[in-house]
């Protein structure tokens, strides 16, 4: 099966199961059109489903799409993506260490569509290797904002859209221990790390820091080791990514982080258990699932 029909039965499926939840049998027939044996029909839905966390399946065999995974079915092209990158006093976010800058560019169907950046006053003073690697020493934030100042500007920016760094992990925890700090609410939302995305979609890469990404997709870095210039160019990169992916035929957001999982727990199939015979099968049949 090619990923670009995987893709197209995984969407059939999810709209599917959109309409509540669904037998293993039922999936078999109305996605893949099997109705001959129940086992091999079965297994069928479980290698098409089985390594996919966004489809839960209970002791019964009746499938459900899981409310806490990101929305299914958005396509790549409606997604907006808010890129970001941080400069910060060094260590982790939850040691006490601050943003001492920020930028956000947002990226939707194919473009960049808005920018956002500002120095911010970490309330604390500015190890001289960090000056030394971004060129920000503390004269220079003095004068900027406190991240409470900020902080919901920051929030309405990443709000209702994906948020993507390079290294997310990192990105992420320092800006949700920020809004933490400044008592505003952090935004429910999916993240993409653009290194997990080189290492799914340009296998090839053996080294993944932005040097050597952008380099490979002929990016040029205006400011490295500052937050604008390492998030546009980001952002740039992002774009041809998503290019990559569309050529593999993922087409929503939903699909790509399922397939840039590493680590995928695959529900277990059981020829004996999935059959006609299974408890609950019949009498939802009855009911008319």
């Amino acid at each position: 099966m090619t990923v670009g029909s995987r893709v197209s039965l995984i969407r059939h499926a999810v709209r599917r199961l959109q309409d509540g939840p669904t037998h293993t049998l039922d999936l078999a027939g109305d996605v893949l059109g099997l109705a001959g044996h129940p086992g091999a029909a079965s297994a069928a839905v479980f290698q098409m489903l089985g390594a996919d966390p966004r489809f839960l399946v209970d002791s019964e065999g009746v499938w459900s799409l899981d409310p806490m995974l990101a929305p299914l079915g958005v396509s790549l092209s409606e997604v907006r993506f808010a890129v970001v990158d941080v400069e910060t006093t060094g260590g982790r976010a939850w040691n006490g260490h601050r943003i001492v800058e920020i930028a956000i560019v947002e990226v939707q169907d194919g473009a960049i569509v808005d920018e956002y950046q500002t120095l911010v006053n970490p309330a604390q003073g500015i190890p001289s290797m960090i000056t030394s690697l971004t060129g920000i020493t503390g004269e220079m934030t003095v004068v900027a904002p406190y991240f409470e100042h900020i902080a919901e500007e920051v929030a309405g920016r990443l709000e209702g859209r994906a948020f993507v760094a390079h290294n997310a992990t990192f990105d992420w925890s320092f800006v949700s221990a920020e809004l933490v700090r400044a008592n505003v609410d952090v935004p429910a939302v999916p993240k993409l790390c653009t290194v997990r995305m080189v290492r799914r979609l340009v296998p090839a890469l053996r080294h993944r820091n932005l040097d050597v990404v952008t380099r490979h997709f002929g990016v040029e870095i205006q400011g490295r080791h500052r937050a604008h210039g390492d998030a546009f160019a980001t952002a740039r990169v992002l774009l041809r990514l998503l290019d990559e992916a569309a050529g593999r035929g993922i087409e929503d957001l939903a699909t790509l982080q399922s397939y840039l999982k590493r680590r995928r727990q695959r529900k277990e199939f059981n020829p004996d258990q999935y059959s006609l015979e299974l408890p609950g099968y019949g009498s939802r049949r009855r009911r008319g699932r």
